[in-house]
């Protein structure tokens, strides 16, 4: 399989984790929240690969805030498993902007949940919606 084409790779990110003992709930497998801050700890360290950090965010007045996330879980992750937490930038247009993530525990390959977010860029003074510079598209490929 060939390497994927530069606007593509740009939009695409993978971070592996380790289930660490403070990640378990009470039930014995990895807290359901826990799974939503490893996507969005992906989700900036994504950005922060193509330049995008939040001081340059900021810098260019317009910053993305989550408008809504969407988890299904299928296999939990237990203490010590390594997870690999894939985000895709799926679409950005106008205001909005759409990631989907999944998350695989990296031993066996097993799917554990899957996670789509809805963004949406807003001024960071005044929390309006507003259309981001083209040079944030720009950098995630599109």
């Amino acid at each position: 399989m060939s390497a994927p084409a530069a606007p593509l790779a740009a939009r695409i990110h993978t971070l592996r984790v380790q289930v660490l003992p403070g990640d378990i709930d009470d039930l014995g497998h990895v807290n359901n929240v826990v799974y939503l801050s490893w996507c969005e700890l992906t989700a900036r360290a994504h950005s922060d690969r193509v330049g995008m950090t939040l001081a340059r965010l900021l810098g260019l007045g317009t910053v993305a805030v989550a408008r809504q996330h969407n988890i299904v879980y299928h296999v939990p992750a237990v203490l010590g498993d390594e997870v690999a937490v894939c985000t895709e930038l799926v679409s950005s247009q106008g205001i909005r902007a759409r990631r989907e993530y999944t998350l695989t525990r990296v031993s066996d390959q097993a799917r554990l949940a899957e996670c789509v977010t809805d963004w949406v860029w807003v001024d960071p003074v005044s929390g309006r919606p507003k259309r981001p510079d083209p040079r944030i598209a720009e950098a995630f490929g599109f």
